[in-house]
């Protein structure tokens, strides 16, 4: 492609601003402040940085589904970044953008641009998007209009579209054509279930939404389960959370209950006995439970955004693109691991976490570890810790996920990591003094065997200043207390919350004297700095319980040593 057909808008508009750019995406979820626009993922190039009136000039985005929830709050309070700049495919920020367009008139541009013409975005101070290009300097890009939808719509899709299912089925099925022409998509597919994300309250925006929608009739059409909340929401009052955002929270959550969704209130649906089989369609946001999805269970769904898992279990059906295709499957990079003698359960979400790193926008395929054991656990908190640094939807593990026999793309690059790519990680998780005051458990929600092995590991005292905090959902709350494991959480001091997990706790139920908090979850060691403010400690279940014992969190591991 020339330079003189470089780019395209996806979503048009017009801007002009300074330009902000990294050679890496950003999850505007637990990294942006929606209510001040400023940068708060700590590991990230922009951290500290205001993005109201930039253009944000990145490859892709990467982590939460709920960013397009972000974006739109920004949008509605005049905080948003004046355009996003993208090199490859991108849905969670194109699809705060359409919407924000669509519903609520504040349009933001959105542009993809190719290799050459994204160098040239990179390298620039200042730009301005035009109707019909992009000007650096006296260097001008023209720019192609959006895509048009060429969807072969089917009679039900075109049913809704014209209105017979009414206004919020009509809404929806704007906005699924509109995602379904910027990805590519032949046509639309039916889906045998969703998972709403967008009930968690990152932001006024979300609320918004969903009582809108609400408001215009809105009801699912398939099974839907939602994620976790922000609230408990039975006891929120009791603990102390202010009326203002306790009561904005549960109302959030109840317009989806009232659409017809189940209040399972759980980040990790593939817990539940609705999960999906091998080769299911489904129509789920969350980013972990998707790449548990796609990988560990074969079933298949792209990463929707927040308001696109609404729009799907609207209408039953979402574009056909994706990981939906097998060929999209496939692996992009092979990450060949030597892995360290000795390892704990810490390192699987490291493992996570440096995948993503190494393939911040493709599926990798990881070889190496086909003799080394590895539970359900063990690739639960792996995915979720990808989900923290990569874009893609899904990665393979040789020897212990379904389709890790498909072969890699041709021309697939790989990496060999060994030891010494693991200890940078580490040290990057661990910043904070030695000395902790809470142990974080329970992101994404703990399962029922994880709450076995922590109960298996309590004995001794906790110590008196330590505060120990499982989250977890409400159907292993009630296996776990069916088999007597809460009453050995309480002997201990632990406390276990339903209905939220660590990526939307707030104060006062996240204690607020802690100044230190341990986790043994890669996805969070990532966020809590920025979400909570606090300085982390990580290590393995077993390491966070001798914390808990001792106040202090231990040095690094034998097995990195």
């Amino acid at each position: 492609m020339t330079l003189a057909s470089a780019g395209r808008f996806i979503v048009a508009g017009r801007a002009e601003g300074r330009v902000l750019a990294a050679d890496q995406g950003l999850s505007f979820w637990g990294g942006v402040d929606p209510a001040t626009a400023w940068v708060i993922d700590a590991h990230h190039p922009w951290a500290g940085e205001d993005i109201r009136g930039r253009v944000l000039v990145m490859p892709t985005s990467r982590g939460s589904c709920s960013g397009s929830g972000v974006l739109l709050d920004l949008a509605l309070n005049g905080r948003a970044p004046a355009a996003l700049i993208f090199r490859e495919g991108e849905d969670v920020l194109t699809l705060g953008a359409l919407v924000s367009g669509l519903l609520f008139g504040r349009g933001i541009a959105v542009i993809r641009l190719n290799e050459t013409a994204f160098a040239a975005a990179m390298s620039a101070d200042r730009l301005e998007v035009t109707d019909r290009d992009l000007r650096i300097g006296a260097l001008s890009i023209p720019l192609s209009p959006p895509p048009r939808s060429d969807l072969a719509l089917s009679d039900h899709d075109r049913a809704l579209r014209d209105g017979a299912g009414g206004e919020a089925a009509r809404l929806a099925m704007e906005i699924l054509i509109a995602m379904a022409a910027q990805q590519g998509a032949p046509d639309l597919i039916d889906v045998t279930q969703a998972h709403i994300d967008g009930c968690i309250y990152a932001s006024p925006a979300n609320l918004s939404f969903a009582e809108m929608m609400l408001a215009k009739g809105a009801r699912v059409r398939v099974p839907t389960t939602m994620n976790a909340i922000s609230v408990d929401h039975a006891h929120w009052r009791a603990q102390g959370v202010a009326a203002e955002f306790g009561t904005a929270a549960a109302r959030l959550a109840d317009a989806y209950v009232e659409m017809g969704a189940a209040p399972s209130f759980t980040c990790a649906p593939y817990l539940l006995d609705t999960a999906p089989g091998a080769g299911e369609a489904v129509g789920w946001a969350e980013s972990n439970a998707v790449i548990f999805a796609n990988s560990v269970l074969g079933a298949r769904t792209v990463k929707h955004p927040d308001f696109l898992d609404l729009c799907i279990a609207v209408t039953g059906r979402a574009p056909r693109s994706g990981v939906y295709l097998a060929d999209r499957r496939r692996a992009g990079k092979v990450l060949h691991v030597t892995p360290p003698k000795g390892a704990d359960d810490a390192f699987w979400p490291m493992l996570g976490y440096l995948a993503g790193l190494h393939a911040p926008d493709v599926v990798p395929l990881i070889t190496g570890l086909e003799a080394l054991p590895a539970s359900r656990d063990d690739l639960k908190a792996l995915c979720a810790a990808f989900g923290t640094t990569s874009a893609a939807p899904m990665l393979h593990v040789a020897g212990h996920t379904p389709e890790a026999h498909l072969p890699p793309l041709p021309g697939a690059s790989r990496v060999d990591l060994t030891r010494a790519d693991f200890v940078p990680v580490w040290q990057g998780f661990n910043q904070a003094p030695e000395a902790i005051d809470l142990v974080a458990f329970g992101s994404p929600h703990f399962s029922l065997t994880e709450c076995r092995a922590l109960a298996g590991l309590l004995t001794g005292r906790r110590a008196d200043r330590i505060e120990v905090i499982v989250t977890l959902g409400r159907d292993v709350l009630r296996a776990a207390r069916a088999e007597g494991l809460l009453d050995r959480f309480a002997d201990f001091g632990i406390r276990t919350v339903p209905d939220l997990c660590w990526c939307s706790i707030s104060e006062p139920v996240f204690p607020p004297s802690a100044r230190v908090l341990m986790t043994n979850s890669g996805k969070y060691a990532h966020y809590a700095p920025g979400l909570s403010g606090r300085a982390v400690r990580f290590g393995s279940l077993r390491a966070c319980v001798a914390a808990a014992r001792t106040g202090l969190a231990p040095s690094l591991p034998d097995w990195l040593t």
